[in-house]
């Protein structure tokens, strides 16, 4: 993966633009706010909710890489190997989920 590659842009990024990390605690709170702002939209284009006209330019993706960055920079400041860690789960996911998802039947 590039899972790597994508940590230390981000972390280039905020050394030049940003400063310095924000604490991981303010990070988390931006984590919660931009998932919101996904769950809002989610809720209200694909969901039984109207969206209201304020949210119709909303944009998906947008909003998808701000919760993307938040969680680097968590991964960034707090020494986590978001490629070793991706890796290892999809594994464990593949070996303890094939079977459970070929034989579920809600998914045929």
């Amino acid at each position: 993966m590039e899972l790597k590659k994508i940590q230390k842009k981000v972390d280039v990024w905020i050394k030049e633009h940003g400063v310095r990390y924000f604490n991981p605690l303010t990070n988390m709170a931006q984590l919660s706010e931009e998932v919101g702002e996904v769950a809002r939209i989610i809720s209200r284009r694909y969901g039984e909710q109207s969206e209201k006209e304020s949210d119709q330019n909303k944009d998906l993706a947008e909003e998808l890489s701000d919760v993307l960055f938040v969680v680097l920079c968590l991964a960034n400041q707090t020494g986590c190997d978001l490629d070793k860690a991706f890796n290892e789960k999809l594994k464990f996911k593949t070996k303890r989920d094939h079977k459970r998802h070929q034989n579920n039947l809600k998914l045929k």
